[in-house]
């Protein structure tokens, strides 16, 4: 049987309800490492309380659901036309982007979607990578938040030839300067408890949990969200570059290109290498993993407005 994967870009996945509370707002802040610190996020009655501005990226997990859900039902779906079966369990999330296009209320209220759509997919010897296009809008159609997301189905085969195609690209990093030391530099430990209050933000992958999972897979026992560790990053950035203003954030991308487990100590590296759109700075970042040496987010780009910290 032959595909045409030049059918799948372009291909609308379908719509999904969603909502949020400050509850949910909370809780995410705690699984991407906010620290007494960090008020501002963890907080609802703190006079600066914002939403993180990644919040959005858990909702496609969860949708609208206030419970636990299975992982493995909520994310099939529909064959896409001119795409190969593809396996679930040889799925890897690749990539992330985040662009804020308006700040998202504490409580969404009723009528919020998520639209989806696929925008790019690229196949060569290794497997098939397909790009969704996911926006965040209100019961008006008024977008929020893009997400575009990138999935490596790994020893996936349409043609068995090199092909690519994308209709939209997710901001893409400059070079990290080979001789200068790094702008900024953010540090801290994730806890053995990180993946167990993350998973609660929507995304109940058994792997993240259970250690007989996690070694059957390779990875000698559990590890953190791919996710979470984003999260983390755009915390650094957040706080290095954006003086600790969750609104500052603009845009932030990264590739996942190691594992981080549940413990493990995250160091992000962030260079400003030149103006960004809106009045920005364009950041270029590495999250190391220091107990592997590993990058655990590469590729990382953000753009953010840059403010002092506060003093108060």
């Amino acid at each position: 049987m032959t595909f045409d994967l030049s059918r799948a870009v372009g291909h609308t996945v379908g719509n999904k309800k969603t909502k949020w509370n400050r509850r949910d707002l909370l809780l995410y802040a705690v699984g991407i490492g906010a620290t007494a610190k960090d008020l501002n996020i963890a907080y609802e009655l703190d006079p600066g309380f914002t939403p993180f501005p990644t919040f959005p990226v858990v909702l496609n997990f969860r949708g609208d659901s206030q419970d636990v859900i299975d992982f493995n039902k909520s994310f099939k779906s529909a064959p896409i036309p001119g795409l190969p079966p593809l396996n679930p369990s040889r799925v890897v999330h690749a990539t992330m982007s985040t662009e804020i296009l308006r700040p998202i209320p504490a409580d969404s209220g009723d009528g919020w979607q998520l639209t989806n759509r696929v925008i790019g997919v690229h196949e060569n010897k290794s497997g098939i990578i397909v790009e969704n296009e996911i926006m965040l809008v209100d019961a008006n159609g008024t977008p929020y938040t893009r997400m575009i997301t990138g999935s490596f189905n790994l020893g996936a085969k349409a043609t068995g030839k090199p092909f690519s195609k994308s209709i939209i690209r997710a901001p893409q990093a400059k070079p990290i300067p080979k001789d200068k030391a790094a702008d900024y530099v953010f540090k801290q430990s994730t806890t053995p408890e990180q993946a167990i209050v993350y998973r609660l933000s929507g995304d109940y992958n058994p792997l993240h949990i259970d250690p007989s999972i996690g070694q059957r897979a390779g990875f000698g026992g559990t590890i953190l969200h791919g996710l979470a560790t984003y999260g983390y990053a755009a915390r650094a950035v957040v706080a290095k570059v954006g003086g600790n203003d969750p609104s500052t954030l603009k845009a932030i991308a990264g590739r996942f290109t190691s594992p981080v487990k549940p413990g493990d100590e995250l160091e992000v590296s962030m260079w400003e290498v030149g103006s960004g759109p809106d009045g920005t700075v364009e950041v270029s970042f590495v999250c190391k993993n220091t107990a592997t040496g590993k990058a655990a987010i590469s590729n990382g780009v953000a753009y953010v407005l840059k403010r002092e910290a506060s003093r108060l």
